[in-house]
């Protein structure tokens, strides 16, 4: 008699609620919009720093090294943060979270205004910002993903990857104009500003689980919510060496890492200053990168929908291997002009992006489970580690040798071993998925 109470009550917490009506439009695409314009707000401080190399290095004489230090400290901090982000969202929440992450982007990109030494810019830029812009990282994306889709998700993670791409093209023409005709200073209020306003949005229409309003998550079934989780740092680490345990997160991690080298690390911080080298503009290069943001955003799409469909290993590979082929032959194409290999480039390039996020995170939840949004914020603190270490060496390669020509080659070659690393990540059935560690 006392297991057929516990199961009449077990059933009735995956029970809707009786007045939970169903809605003609899910809420699940209202939080996924205002995730993807949150990523926007967030992402405006990434248009920045490929613009502000020569004009903070004119206006200091801080040498370029310096200056990446800077820029390689957000980048890490961006990814190390995002494990224990999605930690404290699952016991805080994503709304506060999200809105104090943006609150400290704002508050490091107005501080820098007033800065007049490197190490400054290493506080409000590197920390401040790396912490902020990194509890809001793709990790973030993933929490939103896995709660509230069960059907769609790889379409809904590359719409949301996309979101950062979209701010991109967004804010780097805007920031690259003000720049050029008012200087650098301008531009970081800009950003601050473009961070703070989204903060009315996720306080007033954000929600943290489908429960909250009494429903399924889209294409699943209606699930209880968890109570808040305890020991968010601890859960963290200890999902952290449940997975490094595994051979499939080191070549995820690994992967992952050669795929911040190769995009953050190298395009969005060098490539502006690498074509000025060359006698382009600032704003035609700049605007060259808002264009790879716009293809970002199709190729990242385009990924989701084919990582619904395909295996995530193989799209990993051919993803990595054109875009190595294509940093080999950037150093022929820089020139003054923008001339149309180079605009075949762009194109190219922008597809390839970031199309790696939908199959590594799906490779994740295949090998992981539940836990897989916090072991997708590790292998994420590996893509952005990549991304520092190249963010730093690149401008200290330009510093030793007077260009970036080796920096591209380098990093061709480094996408050609991803390529290869991805094919041998082994597979699970889903029979026998990894099962979450509690």
């Amino acid at each position: 008699m006392t297991e057929t109470i516990e199961s009449a009550a077990q059933d009735d917490d995956r029970r809707p609620p009786p007045e939970a009506r169903r809605p003609r439009v899910h809420r699940a695409w209202i939080v996924a919009s205002v995730t993807f314009v949150t990523i926007i707000g967030g992402a405006a401080f990434n248009s920045l720093p490929g613009l502000l190399i020569d004009p903070l290095h004119t206006e200091f004489g801080w040498s370029r090294g310096e200056i990446g230090l800077a820029v390689s400290i957000d980048m890490a901090l961006y990814g190390l943060t995002a494990p224990f982000a999605a930690a404290l969202m699952d016991r805080f929440g994503i709304r506060r979270v999200v809105a104090a992450a943006l609150t400290m982007v704002a508050a490091g990109a107005l501080a820098s205004v007033w800065m007049t030494a490197s190490w400054q810019l290493m506080i409000y830029w590197g920390l401040l910002v790396g912490l902020g812009t990194g509890s809001m990282a793709m990790a973030f994306a993933a929490t939103v993903t896995n709660r509230w889709f069960v059907a769609r998700r790889g379409l809904v993670t590359g719409i949301l990857t996309a979101a950062g791409a979209s701010g991109q093209l967004v804010f780097l023409p805007l920031c690259a104009w003000i720049v050029d005709e008012h200087g650098w200073r301008p531009a970081s209020v800009t950003v601050a500003l473009a961070a703070l306003v989204v903060v009315p949005f996720v306080c007033l229409l954000m929600r943290d689980h489908p429960a909250d309003v009494g429903l399924a998550p889209y294409g699943g079934a209606y699930v209880a919510k968890p109570a808040p989780a305890r020991g968010a740092a601890r859960r963290t680490v200890k999902v952290l060496f449940k997975a490094a345990r595994t051979g499939p997160f080191w070549l995820l991690a690994g992967t992952f890492a050669i795929c911040g080298a190769s995009t953050n690390g190298l395009i969005r911080t060098h490539f502006v200053p690498s074509a000025h080298d060359h006698g382009m503009p600032i704003t035609a290069a700049a605007s060259l990168l808002a264009v790879i943001g716009i293809f970002d955003v199709i190729g990242t799409i385009f990924s989701g929908w084919l990582t619904d469909r395909f295996d995530a290993r193989r799209l990993l590979a051919v993803y990595y291997a054109l875009r190595g082929i294509s940093l080999l032959f950037l150093p022929m194409l820089m020139g003054p002009d923008v001339r149309p290999p180079m605009v075949f480039f762009i194109v190219f390039y922008g597809l390839d992006w970031v199309a790696t996020v939908p199959p590594t995170l799906a490779l994740c939840r295949e090998q992981y489970g539940e836990d897989s949004a916090i072991v997708f914020g590790w292998v994420l603190a590996s893509h952005q580690v990549g991304a520092a270490v190249v963010a730093f060496l690149g401008g200290v390669a330009r510093d030793v040798f007077g260009s970036y020509d080796v920096v591209w080659y380098a990093s061709g070659a480094l996408c050609a071993v991803a390529a290869l690393m991805s094919l041998v990540i082994r597979r699970v059935r889903a029979s026998s998925a990894a099962v979450p560690s509690g």
